[in-house]
């Protein structure tokens, strides 16, 4: 379950979802989030209705301000939860895309991809293997525009709904319940 708030520090009207919710004004809710209470699960919430835009990465705990979320305003317009079978986490990474020349594997969190011998500051395409899903980060650290991935094949960078093959960092999605 998440609950998102009109005001600062859970105060204003709430939203509270407990599955995908791809409008939030069709739940008579405001576009303007200022803070979250995530209670289970993690979740992924896009600025846009339609599980579309810019995509923000909430686990478990309290975000107060919008800031706390890495978000660049308090805009939200949809969420749905992170798909996680398990604990088992696998990512490939592919310097081209349709999974062409040169991949590197990683079953743990990576602040600075160039750090495990990746060259290029981009990745273009992504498969992910076992149960978990794993934030693709444009800059290093975990920080930047953040891109969640689950089980599956991604043969570019458009299939995470990405503008660019800009990724820097990687780490696992937790899920706490």
């Amino acid at each position: 379950q998440i609950t998102f708030y009109e005001g600062k520090s859970f105060s204003g009207r709430k939203l509270e979802v407990c599955g995908t919710c791809s409008s939030f004004q069709e739940r008579g809710f405001s576009p303007r989030v200022n803070s979250i209470c995530v209670q289970s699960g993690a979740w992924v919430c896009f600025a846009h209705p339609g599980l579309r835009g810019q995509q923000f990465v909430l686990e478990h705990g309290e975000y107060p301000r919008w800031q706390r979320w890495n978000g660049r305003g308090d805009r939200m317009g949809s969420c749905r939860p992170v798909g996680m079978h398990g604990q088992h986490y696998r990512i490939e990474l592919f310097e081209r895309s349709r999974f062409g020349s040169r991949s590197l594997e990683l079953t743990e969190d990576c602040s600075c991809l160039r750090g495990r011998g990746w060259e290029q500051p981009f990745v273009n395409a992504v498969r992910v293997y076992g149960d978990g899903a794993w934030v693709l980060y444009e800059e290093p650290n975990y920080r930047g525009r953040m891109y969640v991935v689950e089980r599956g094949e991604f043969s570019s960078f458009r299939a995470w709904q990405a503008c660019s093959a800009s990724v820097q960092s990687v780490r696992r999605v937790i899920n706490y319940l």
